[in-house]
């Protein structure tokens, strides 16, 4: 017997099937009814409909309510499933709706108040900087969280043969200059934050030893000048203030002084003397470690466990007092002309500082989801009075290794110096480890 398939609507249906053959002419003869009434009148047809899955979803749990409940509880419970039904539509109709439009309610309420605050500084002749609003939502920002994952990334642990392909990409876009590491084979290096933290060969850094004062470390010059006053410029033309930025003064005897910050942290009172500041920026691509500019002694020591915000010159022209608002460590002591302070500022992605001669210093540590939260003050710090009871003594040499950054962030010094003191620096350049920072200027 030869088969054959006839084409029937959706489906092939094989001809040797007589009965089924009747019941397809059957239903062509039938008049046109609803859908709903001929698949009650043709229960065959079911089984060769694609139904969907929605409508079968639908009816599923109708079927087993007729079949399990009562005719009186289905018409109690049917209301209820109406009900719930409906609540459930709505639910979903506004969550689509929120999930849809509110980014775009977001972006335009935030174009809006860019654009506001910059007419505002127009107005006021001032620099385009941060507004508060703007302050706060960079701070809402999960930075302590995508550091701290960073830096557990950096961390781990690169197969060999992935090294001279990774690390020669990062070298290239940050422009590295691996000859003069103490280990110029990538292969070196078995994890990023190795390689970040690489040492130098030795004469490679040559500290000026006719200079008063050094660069500290590998970056670029963001600002230098005099810092007498309360307010003191990290960029041009963006302020931060210096009480803010180093905490209260260190003893009684200069807090009870009536004079102001700046001269009370003076040692000299003769007027000969004057408060100088230098900020330096390191760049992911620069040497990552930091030395002494000079020969000095730190006496006591302040880790402000703030935000970390990126130090980035762009940013750092956009955001006033960013140096206040990050983590930092500072370092109060004396050198040779009086008061010196040396900072070391904590930065996105900065997994933590590290200082050689204080094991005891913990950064970026975890301290919770404070979303949109500034520290109450500035004030909240850990203190360590380096002294030989509780830390060991040391002082340093011009160009002695101090610490280090496990990714770029910035050195703020700030310092006592005569008043013939003169920067032979400029703003926006690069600087290397030991090259001169200023000189002092002969009187005649």
């Amino acid at each position: 017997m030869v088969s054959y398939f006839v084409p029937r609507g959706r489906f092939l249906l094989k001809s040797g099937n007589r009965n089924l053959r009747k019941v397809i002419q059957q239903q062509q003869q039938l008049p046109q009814l609803p859908s709903k009434n001929r698949q009650e009148n043709l229960p065959v047809l079911r089984h060769f409909r694609q139904l969907s899955t929605n409508a079968s979803s639908k009816e599923a749990p109708s079927q087993q309510l007729k079949s399990k409940t009562p005719p009186k509880q289905q018409d109690h419970q049917q209301p209820k499933i109406n009900q719930l039904q409906v609540r459930r539509n709505l639910f979903n109709r506004w969550t689509g709706f929120l999930l849809r439009w509110a980014p775009v309610g977001i972006c335009v309420f935030g174009v809006l108040e860019w654009q506001m605050h910059k007419r505002r500084c127009q107005r006021d002749g001032i620099n385009r900087t941060a507004s508060d609003f703007q302050s706060r939502i960079y701070c809402s920002l999960p930075l302590r969280i995508i550091s701290r994952c960073w830096g557990w990334l950096a961390a781990c642990y690169m197969p060999t043969p992935l090294r001279p392909y990774v690390y020669g990409w990062y070298s290239n876009t940050f422009h590295v200059d691996i000859t003069e590491a103490q280990y110029p084979d990538f292969e070196h290096y078995s994890s990023l934050a190795e390689f970040f933290t690489r040492p130098l060969k030795d004469g490679v850094r040559i500290i000026d030893a006719k200079a008063p004062i050094v660069s500290p470390a590998d970056g670029k010059v963001l600002h230098f000048g005099s810092a007498s006053d309360s307010l003191i410029e990290q960029v041009k033309g963006v302020n931060y203030s210096i009480e803010d930025f180093l905490g209260p003064l260190p003893t009684l005897e200069q807090a009870n002084e009536p004079v102001k910050y700046a001269q009370a942290l003076k040692e000299s009172r003769d007027g000969s003397t004057e408060l100088y500041q230098c900020v330096i920026y390191l760049a992911p691509g620069d040497y990552h470690r930091f030395h002494s500019p000079t020969a000095w002694k730190p006496t006591v020591r302040r880790h402000f466990s703030g935000e970390l915000l990126s130090v980035n010159p762009k940013v750092a022209g956009w955001l006033p007092g960013l140096f206040c608002l990050n983590e930092r460590v500072l370092y109060f002591g004396q050198w040779k002309y009086g008061f010196f302070s040396y900072t070391a500022v904590g930065a996105t992605n900065v997994g933590s500082v590290e200082i050689y001669m204080d094991a005891d210093l913990k950064t970026n540590r975890w301290t919770g989801f404070n979303v949109g939260k500034h520290p109450p003050s500035t004030y909240e710090y850990d203190e360590l009075i380096m002294n030989a009871e509780t830390a060991p003594i040391r002082s340093f040499a011009k160009g002695d290794l101090v610490g280090q950054f496990n990714m770029g962030s910035t050195i703020v010094l700030l310092f006592e110096a005569p008043k013939n003191f003169k920067f032979n620096i400029v703003a926006g350049q690069k600087i290397r480890v030991g090259e001169s920072l200023g000189h002092i200027v002969e009187r005649q």
